[in-house]
């Protein structure tokens, strides 16, 4: 019988890259899907409808699955009014209360949740190293959504399911996330480091971090692991890094901190918080990282 995933968030950017890999290594895919025009019926690429808001899923999704990635909530990328951060962190525990629920009340046979989440867990510092077994939490809002959706996914561990937690950096891709945002300024000779460019930005690339999901996934690694290259940078190099590569000036001074805060609002803290964060326990279980080199992730994808 060949491994067969449950995966919520599979159309997202991080989602396709997880599925493409299944694809290759012949795991066949089932997905969860708002939207009838996205389902297809393919025996390898099987999609089901759900809705978390109104409590409602197709429970034929788990039929046959070996394990759940869980990858679904709204982008943390746009402007945080009180409505809007309701939907974040809903977003995150109803989907997962919903697959709780259905594995409890429902036969089936599996054996693994792994479930993203986010470094912005990590109190912002200038100093500190964090490892996964750092237990104070940011009190930024940031913190407060990781901290509920984390332990909406512990509650699994009650059901026999392995729980897998893999804290995600900032994500090099250019087909979405934060990359193309930090370069679009660069672009037009504008670009410049922000805030004092001091603070730790541990960034991982998108090859590596569905690489990274599918280790779990075949290793059946369980506990937390952080998603993140072995070579935190700041962000003032980060930022000489993309002008370099997009061959374009870095001249300007950094732009102060109450600029950013008034074009974003609570969400400029998304690029001033410092999270220098160690990815050596992934790699203690043989996990090698493709990008590990800042320059060779921007050049893959801004060249």
């Amino acid at each position: 019988m060949k491994m067969r995933v449950l995966i919520t968030g599979a159309t997202g950017l991080i989602g396709t890259e997880i599925v493409k890999l299944c694809h290759n290594k012949n795991i066949a895919v089932n997905y969860l899907t708002t939207s009838p025009s996205k389902l297809t019926k393919d025996e390898n690429y099987k999609g089901f409808l759900w809705n978390p808001s109104k409590n409602e899923i197709d429970t034929d999704c788990i039929k046959d699955v070996d394990a759940i990635i869980n990858l679904v909530g709204a982008t943390i990328s746009k402007r945080w009014t009180d409505t809007y951060k309701k939907e974040i962190i809903l977003s995150r525990t109803q989907s997962t209360q919903l697959l709780f629920n259905t594995l409890q009340n429902n036969p089936h046979h599996i054996k693994q949740i792994i479930s993203a989440s986010a470094i912005g867990v990590y109190p912002d510092s200038l100093t500190n190293y964090y490892t996964e077994d750092e237990t104070s939490i940011s009190s930024s809002f940031l913190g407060q959504v990781v901290e509920k959706w984390e332990h909406a996914v512990d509650a699994f561990k009650e059901i026999g399911v392995e729980v897998t937690k893999v804290r995600i950096g900032l994500v090099l891709s250019k087909k979405g996330g934060a990359l193309p945002q930090m370069a679009k300024p660069f672009k037009f000779g504008l670009g410049a480091a922000l805030g004092s460019g001091k603070q730790w930005q541990s960034w991982i690339h998108i090859t590596d971090l569905a690489r990274l999901f599918l280790h779990v996934l075949e290793e059946e690694l369980t506990g937390v692991y952080n998603a993140v290259a072995p070579n935190p940078e700041t962000n003032q190099a980060l930022s000489k890094q993309i002008a370099k590569t997009l061959n374009m000036p870095f001249f300007l001074p950094n732009v102060p901190r109450f600029v950013l805060k008034l074009v974003l609002g609570e969400m400029h803290i998304l690029l001033f918080e410092s999270q220098r964060v160690s990815s050596k326990k992934i790699e203690d279980t043989g996990f090698d990282f493709k990008y590990y080199n800042l320059k060779n992730a921007l050049e893959t994808e801004l060249k």
